[in-house]
């Protein structure tokens, strides 16, 4: 009986190797880790395996997709790093309120340099490419590139048109952006406007916040300097800034990325929004699929318009770091996706799908990218602005973008502080007792020295 079931075990295990042998083809494909913040970054690489079957044939990514709320996508990538192991990440992403964390800061040692990817003249493909110089500086190490982005994220101010109308009397770009104090470096005639506004019943803005990203990275200064807290003059303006805006009814209170800000999109709110400050990306990925429609006249949608803003900033931006500790074969694979993403300035990289709109034909959202030759031989004129081509005012701002005054703290600081301004605006603190809670958080929480 034994022997029996001895001689059904081999046959079982015979016919489960026959079984496997013989049915499905084994994969023996090498697997390359990927960890990102949105779905962005892994669409791309997926992209690049889907025009590229001979690379496809090679290779295979595991993504790993964890949010940045509160710090948490940080958290896992450091332990991820720093475990070394066979799950951690080949290549991964970084965003601008923490990419000197990754390419210049504390965990910058993990980082391999594009040569190490086997990226031929780095920056000969830089100069070909006109790629803007902040995304390069942001992602250079010891004159070494380690990362880049594709996007190139200089801000402007984003307007609508009916309301330009009603109160100057003309939407033209040249018009609003006079009306406004662009390139002025100063909020005065700005706030002219804002009280132009506010006799016909608009908000200038949707709250403090759409203010806050203009004026964080217009800042000289990052929050640390020679490792010792620093409050650059214009972010300590803020505190007098949103203060004016609460006061005299120019903002409709809301907080960026909650359900009222996404309202004044649409005209949902208590009253309607003249404006918002941000990148070509805060248009096609978060204003549009909250105007209220889909196409010109339905909602908001069509009745916006983009000119150049008081003072030049950059929000946001994506760079693509990889693992030194991954292996030979691994970082030419990288090597390559990276290349396609970040310096590929023919129609067959990732930059001129992504700037024409061609990068997903069920949705053609056009962007602003980060290689200037690209946007040269793009077309940039969108339904959404009135037929306006917003290259045409979102190229010149990326020249104005500046990544000095960043620093490895700023997810961290930027929310501490604003939460310290809103606890000032409503009443709750002094201006005082806000900027001393905000010195204490950074004194408790890191080992940045503070006055």
């Amino acid at each position: 009986m034994k022997m029996k079931k001895v001689l059904c075990g081999l046959a079982a295990m015979t016919m489960l190797f026959t079984s496997t042998a013989c049915g499905k083809e084994k994969d023996d494909k090498v697997t390359i880790n990927l960890m990102a913040f949105t779905e962005e970054v892994p669409g791309m690489v997926q992209k690049y395996l889907d025009t590229h079957p001979d690379f496809a044939k090679k290779y295979k990514v595991k993504t790993t997709v964890k949010a940045t709320d509160n710090g948490a996508y940080q958290d896992a990538l450091d332990l991820a790093l720093a475990n070394n192991n066979s799950d951690s990440p080949d290549m991964y992403c970084a965003e601008a309120a923490f990419i000197l964390k990754y390419s210049q800061g504390d965990l910058s040692k993990y980082a391999a340099t594009y040569e190490e990817l086997g990226i031929e003249d780095v920056e000969g493909k830089i100069k070909d490419a006109e790629i803007a110089q902040y995304s390069v500086d942001l992602g250079t190490r010891d004159g070494k590139v380690v990362a880049l982005g594709y996007q190139a994220t200089g801000g402007a101010f984003i307007y609508r048109r009916s309301l330009a109308k009603d109160v100057f009397g003309d939407d033209d770009p040249a018009v609003v952006a006079e009306k406004i104090g662009a390139g002025s470096n100063s909020w005065d005639k700005f706030f002219d406007a804002a009280e132009d506004m506010s006799d016909k019943g608009y908000a200038m803005l949707s709250g403090d916040g759409d203010l806050w990203h203009a004026v964080e990275n217009s800042s000289s200064q990052g929050w640390v300097v020679d490792n010792k807290l620093t409050i650059d003059p214009k972010r300590e303006e803020f505190l007098d800034l949103s203060k004016e805006l609460y006061d005299n009814g120019y903002i409709n209170g809301t907080t960026d990325w909650q359900e009222g800000w996404f309202n004044d999109m649409k005209d949902a709110g208590p009253k309607k929004v003249f404006g918002f400050f941000g990148p070509a990306w805060l248009i096609n990925y978060t204003m549009a699929d909250n105007s209220g429609g889909k196409a010109v006249g339905e909602g908001t949608y069509g009745d916006w318009a983009v000119c150049p803003p008081p003072v030049g900033f950059f929000w946001g931006g994506t760079w693509l770091l990889a693992n030194k500790d991954a292996s030979d074969e691994k970082k030419k694979a990288i090597g390559e996706i990276i290349e396609w993403i970040t310096l590929d300035a023919t129609k067959d990289g990732l930059q001129y799908m992504w700037a024409n709109g061609t990068y997903n034909p069920e949705k053609p959202t056009k962007d602003v990218v980060a290689s200037a030759k690209v946007m040269a031989m793009s077309d940039g004129k969108v339904d959404f602005l009135g037929g306006q081509n917003m290259f045409d005012v979102f190229v010149p701002a990326n020249e104005y973008a500046n990544g000095k005054n960043l620093t490895q703290y700023d997810e961290k600081f930027n929310k501490a502080f604003r939460d310290q301004v809103t606890q000032y605006v409503e009443g709750k603190k002094s201006r005082d007792e806000a900027i001393e809670e905000f010195k204490k958080n950074v004194k408790d929480t890191t080992k940045v020295e503070v006055d």
